[in-house]
């Protein structure tokens, strides 16, 4: 079946097909125990190793440093290359990764030094992992069908959200953060296994690439992100979204844990409210996006992330518990919102409007800038935090969210709908 440029290589027009059951399946797995990593590591940092929100935003520059580094080369690399056997791969890869941080800490051998290195490798295969699983998907789900596939799997990524943080604080309360890393180890292993018994018709590998070939290659995948393909618009917005969103990630577990004083368990079940809304986000995106289009409704998720920091930011230890939980618990309802309803047409329109032989390359490209805007924003807002203040670092994202918002609905792109 042909859409545009795209071609589908599994020609299945029964959805939901058995093979994206299983690919559904894995991706669930792993995403929920990814919930209760990042809360695991954040309470690590700040409790178990007596560190700062600098410590934090280091922490998150290192997770998403490799796709600063790497990134552009390994989806020219993943575009050569079936993309079923990566995901196999880089799921044992990041088993084993995972699986060493409670070893360590058994050893009394984890500092964050070595945790830093741990992250380093851990986003490493990562980054190849989330370009072959991002191309994979238009191989096995018709293009009609892509932007509904794209919703159910964020609505099982919200749902990971929902529950992720709240066993993750539970765990961590329980068993300690080091140990409650160990679950997500076990969720890679399961879905290596699962991505392995999916059947699907893949391309033959291409081999013998030059290192001037990829180059090439890699100059393709830019072009066509930023000037061939008409994604630079939505590109450039989403680029400003992540500053933001950079920001919101390193002062949230600081801001909640030590100005506010809450215990992991609480903060996990904060963290629960933003996976209940982006659960309504992904149940209703599609039938806003047959309402609004695409464009409009990209351009009211960014509004909505701008009002969901504001609400954070109103937290402060002035008011009673109960209150701190619950306007805190709205601003995370909110911020997950919008990404339960932005995801899916971002995705599927970067995709339908994609050759199936630059998938990889413009998935990459553009999570490599996104990746790369983390990089660079996490250690900048972790020492703002610390000098500034976390409502003022919380303000300064409100203020990020508000251009971006305002930029996007200028420009137009705010028309545009899904060619499918």
């Amino acid at each position: 079946m042909r859409c545009g440029s795209l071609t589908v290589v599994n020609h299945e027009e029964r959805f939901p097909t058995r093979s994206f059951l299983r690919y559904w399946s894995a991706v669930a797995v792993s995403r929920f125990g990814d919930y209760i990593t990042l809360l695991a590591l954040q309470t690590l940092v700040v409790l178990t190793l007596d560190g700062s929100a600098t410590q934090v935003g280091l922490l998150n520059s290192a997770r998403w440093l490799p796709y600063l580094v790497v990134g552009v080369f390994v989806g020219a690399l993943v575009d050569r290359r079936r993309r079923r056997p990566l995901l196999v791969a880089t799921d044992l890869v990041q088993t084993v990764i995972l699986g060493s941080i409670p070893l360590l800490w058994f050893l009394d051998a984890l500092t964050f030094p070595v945790l830093i290195v741990i992250v380093v490798v851990y986003g490493t295969a990562s980054v190849i992992n989330s370009a072959a699983a991002m191309s994979f998907l238009p191989r096995l789900v018709p293009a009609a069908y892509l932007q509904r596939a794209h919703a159910r799997t964020d609505g099982t990524d919200a749902a990971a959200m929902t529950a992720g943080p709240a066993l993750g604080g539970l765990l961590v309360s329980v068993l300690g953060a080091p140990v409650a890393v160990l679950v997500d180890a076990c969720t890679y292993f399961y879905s290596a296994v699962l991505m392995w018994r999916i059947d699907v018709r893949e391309p033959p590998p291409v081999g013998g690439a030059t290192a001037r070939q990829l180059l090439r290659e890699v100059r393709e995948g830019v072009s066509w992100v930023y000037r061939g393909s008409g994604l630079a618009t939505l590109a450039v917005s989403t680029h400003g979204w992540f500053v933001g969103n950079a920001i919101v990630g390193v002062v949230i577990a600081p801001f909640a844990l030590d100005e506010l004083g809450l215990s992991p368990f609480v903060f996990g079940i904060i963290g629960a409210a933003g996976g209940v809304g982006a659960l309504v986000g992904a149940a209703i995106t599609t039938g806003i996006g047959v309402r609004l289009g695409t464009g409009r409704t990209i351009v009211v998720c960014r509004l909505i992330s701008t009002i969901a920091v504001v609400v954070m930011a109103l937290a402060n230890t002035g008011l009673a518990a109960w209150i701190i939980i619950v306007v805190l618990s709205a601003g995370q309802g909110l911020y997950g919102l919008a990404l339960g309803m932005s995801n899916s047409h971002e995705t599927s329109y970067r995709q339908l409007v994609t050759p199936d032989r630059l998938q990889a390359r413009t998935n990459v490209t553009m999570r490599s800038i996104n990746r790369g805007v983390i990089v660079v924003c996490a250690p900048v807002a972790g020492i703002l935090a610390d000098a500034a203040g976390f409502r003022i670092t919380l303000a300064a994202a409100a203020a990020v969210f508000a251009i971006v918002t305002a930029g996007l609905a200028a420009t137009p792109f705010r028309s545009v709908r899904s060619p499918v």
